[in-house]
């Protein structure tokens, strides 16, 4: 049965939402099960839908201010769950009014206000948690290597054949020849087993992350505390958790300034760059670094 649902594309607070720039938002956004393909502009991700099945949608432009998301072999009740779960990926339930208004009197920034700013996200914390330890001080092909691993090793199948990203049961379950000789982790293994029994055990949740009652503060001592995930990991997933206040100071992030602004500059001065935005002083950061990745629109004339 041919699927296909479609939603607003509209933030909380009434703003606009920039798909395009949501799903290339960051490059954790393109690891297995997703699928980000540049020239169509769409995104593909099998999900575990209701009774240990999955399903594969994609997500496209739809109707002018709007998303369209598709798929196959799905039902009613199937549909409903994927296309809530298409709603948390794209974080259409975020308000960024606040930023836009900002960042509408920041020359660097105003372009940001057509939609920019939305962070892609993972169905679960746990996921996003993962990904983001499998990146930590290695190669990007070596995080794409861990991550396929995952998913084609221990994921739930679709109809189609793709796989959808383990639950931590299954992680829990891999024993500990298929961290070293499979997903060749390293010394993350033992961290990503670790982590992953404690969610299955139910001695940890990290869903409870997505909490807004919690304070930044707390949520990122939570992170810092668990295994694998150091200060980089922590600064990365408060982003992918909406929480903005914190710049991604790295290898990647300083250079990448420097080119931008024309020299060098320590961290605190960038840090002072960024700080009127106050709770979005990081989302500003990353926009600012990030503007090249989507081609600005031709202009008439």
């Amino acid at each position: 049965m041919a699927w296909s649902a479609e939603l607003e594309l509209k933030g909380a607070g009434g703003e606009p939402v920039d798909l395009w720039r949501t799903l290339a938002s960051h490059g954790v956004a393109e690891l297995p099960p997703q699928l980000l393909d540049e020239e169509a502009r769409t995104l593909e991700t099998t999900l575990p839908v209701p009774r240990g099945r999955a399903r594969t949608i994609r997500i496209r432009a739809g109707r002018p201010g709007s998303v369209l998301v598709e798929g196959d072999r799905v039902g009613q009740t199937d549909g409903r769950h994927l296309a809530e779960t298409a709603r948390h990926i794209l974080r259409l339930d975020a308000d960024l009014s606040d930023f836009y208004e900002a960042a509408g009197s920041d020359p660097d920034l105003e372009w940001a206000v057509a939609g920019a700013g939305r962070m892609l996200r993972s169905p679960t914390v746990f996921e996003d948690v993962v990904k983001t330890i499998c990146t930590t001080n290695c190669t990007w092909s070596a995080t794409v290597r861990m991550s396929t691993a995952l998913v084609d090793h221990l994921g739930i199948e679709a109809p189609d054949g793709r796989r959808t990203f383990p639950t931590p049961e299954a992680m829990a379950g891999a024993g500990e020849p298929f961290y070293k000789d499979v997903a060749r982790a390293g010394y993350r293994g033992p961290y990503l087993r670790t982590l992953a029994a404690d969610v299955a055990g139910g001695g940890l949740d990290l869903e409870a992350l997505n909490d807004p009652e919690l304070p930044d503060d707390e949520v990122a001592a939570r992170l810092l505390a668990l295994p694998g995930c150091g200060p980089y990991a922590t600064a990365h997933m408060m982003m992918l958790l909406g929480r903005y206040s914190r710049l991604i100071l790295d290898s990647w992030t300083r250079p990448k300034y420097a080119r931008l602004n024309g020299r060098q500059a320590a961290d605190r001065t960038i840090e002072r760059r960024f700080r009127r935005y106050g709770p979005y002083a990081g989302l500003a950061f990353w926009l600012y670094l990030t503007r090249d990745w989507v081609a600005e629109p031709a202009t008439a004339g």
